[in-house]
Formats: structure tokens, sequence, C-alpha cells
């Protein structure tokens, strides 16, 4: 998984950034290049299954779903007529097949499973405070330490907002996608949008700052103190 991040970084810096090369690529896809679908998944494969994992019930199906994903794209990428970018396309794609995996856990593996909380996988594109905090960085040992548990706590509070919420507090602080973006991703407005960030935040930030690990406390009321100036804007 360490090869797939180092090779997504790479691709990320030298890969797509013009519309004239998205339409290269996209016609190498619908031409059944394989170089161009090896292309696209080392640059997206692990934002997306990222995304994934904190858009369902058990983040350990992330990895089959995220195959998915991709194979749906390979089956369906000569009926993309460019009506929004690639990028919002194949997020779309993800959080539908994230919201089939959770009506199925809904319905059958609900008391199947035991929650096994843990820090699902995470990158560091976007600046936001959020996306500093799940980022993994190298540090000394306690503040290695630190980073951890706060990383930890993070992700076990975006479990416990709404997935409507979580979604949008995702696609927004996490991926780094504009409010017009978001809107196209998941097919409602602009305020519905920003309604539904503003009270992620919230309910993020109240989870964040009411913390029971005192030597985190400073780092998670800072990242909760970062929200509440976020929902102002």
């Amino acid at each position: 998984m360490r090869a797939d991040r180092v090779l997504g970084n790479l691709v990320s810096a030298i890969g797509i950034h013009t519309e004239t090369e998205e339409s290269a690529l996209i016609a190498d896809l619908k031409a059944g290049s394989e170089e161009a679908f090896s292309l696209l998944i080392a640059q997206y494969h692990q934002p997306l299954y990222s995304l994934i994992s904190r858009s369902i019930n058990d983040p350990s199906d992330a990895a089959d779903i995220t195959q998915e994903v991709f194979l749906k794209v390979f089956r369906s990428i000569r009926s993309f007529h460019g009506d929004s970018s690639l990028r919002t396309w194949l997020y779309r794609i993800a959080l539908r097949e994230a919201s089939n995996q959770r009506r199925w856990w809904s319905r059958h593996k609900r008391q199947e499973i035991t929650i096994d909380s843990s820090a699902s996988e995470t990158q560091d594109e976007s600046e936001s405070s959020l996306a500093a905090v799940l980022a993994d960085k190298g540090s000394d040992p306690f503040d290695h330490a630190v980073q951890n548990e706060l990383r930890v706590r993070v992700e076990a509070a975006l479990r416990e907002i709404p997935e409507a919420f979580r979604t949008v507090v995702v696609l927004r602080e996490i991926e780094g996608f504009s409010y017009e973006e978001i809107a196209e991703i998941l097919s409602v407005n602009l305020g519905t949008v920003k309604s539904r960030l503003t009270r992620g935040r919230t309910a993020l930030r109240l989870l964040l700052t009411n913390s029971e690990a005192p030597w985190a406390n400073r780092s998670a009321l800072s990242v909760g103190t970062r929200l509440q100036e976020r929902s102002t804007r």
C-alpha cells in the first residue's frame, strides 16, 4: 500500500493538470489503453480508497469496493461525455458504490461484525486542518504518539457524524473539493452543501472538544477551534 501511495504522489506531481491533458487521458481510456488505466489507478486509487473507507460501516471492505469502482469505470468510460470533470465523475461512482455497500451491510452484516476501531489510511493532499491531522508525518516518538492518538480520535469522530454530513466534510475538508464540485458529485444544490458542511463541522468540533484524553486535549481543541472558525466562512 505504501508503494501505491508513493506512486500516487508521483503521478499527482506530474499528472493531470489541464483540461487538454484530461481530455487526452479520457480519449486513451475510451480507446482501451492499458497504460491510461494504470495512470488513472495510480493517481486515484489512494484518495478513492480513503474516501470509501470513511464512508462505509466496515473499513476492511474498502479495498474490494475500490476495486469495484475501477471495474465500473473500465466498463462505463465510453459513456462518459465530459459533463463533469473526470475526478468528479470518479468520486460520484465511488460514493454510489459506498452507498450500495452501506445498504447491503444494514440488511445482511450488521449482526455479524464486531466493530474494531482503527484509523483508516489517509492522504495529505489538502491544506485544511483535518487533512493535516490525518496526514502521517515524521516526528519524534512522543509527537508521533500524540499525532496517532489524535488521528484515531478524528477518524472515530467522523464515524459518529451522520453520513450525509460526514460525506460533505470529507469532500470539503480532506479532499479539497469546491462547494460547486460537491454539489455536482452529490446532485444537491449549493445551499444544501453549505448547510450540511456547517452542521458536520459543528458536530465534529463538539465531538473533538469533549475529549477523555487529557494529554491530547490541546491538539483536539485546536482542530475544533479551526473547524469553528471555518464554519463562519
